[in-house]
């Protein structure tokens, strides 16, 4: 079983960008993965401003029993999160390298529009490779 059970990318205003499922065992459908991506902006931004410290940028890591819940927001305000085994380690380490794919494929892709649904071959390719190779180190084998 994967270590990595799902990632998510949404926009600024909460929109679900694009979403991967990475071998979990109840496959999602589309709009419970837009649910989930709306449910977890609206958490993120509540959690700014009820924080009692000056500067918070919202909720990096939500730990449940049976996942662990990983984000990373950019300066822009766009959110990475990945869904994983409890105390999965370097998820901050793959998320910012998942963002650096992001820029490098999908921002400077000509044909990309801003905000909108990622459908980027080579994106979904050095993703999958990021995310295989992850899970290698993690599992160990």
């Amino acid at each position: 079983m994967a270590a990595i059970f799902s990632l998510y990318i949404i926009n600024k205003s909460g929109g679900l960008i694009f979403y991967k499922d990475c071998g979990s065992t109840g496959r999602m459908d589309t709009n419970d993965s837009l649910r989930l991506a709306s449910l977890w902006h609206s958490m993120h931004a509540i959690s700014q401003q009820l924080s009692p410290v000056n500067g918070c940028t919202g909720i990096d890591l939500l730990q449940a029993d049976t996942f662990d819940l990983h984000c990373f927001q950019s300066l822009t305000g766009t959110k990475f999160f990945v869904v994983c085994k409890p105390g999965t380690q370097h998820m901050e380490a793959l998320l910012k390298h998942i963002y650096e794919l992001y820029t490098d494929y999908v921002l400077k892709n000509p044909f990309y529009e801003i905000e909108m649904p990622i459908r980027c071959e080579l994106f979904d390719i050095n993703l999958s490779q990021a995310v295989q190779r992850e899970s290698v180190i993690l599992l160990g084998r």
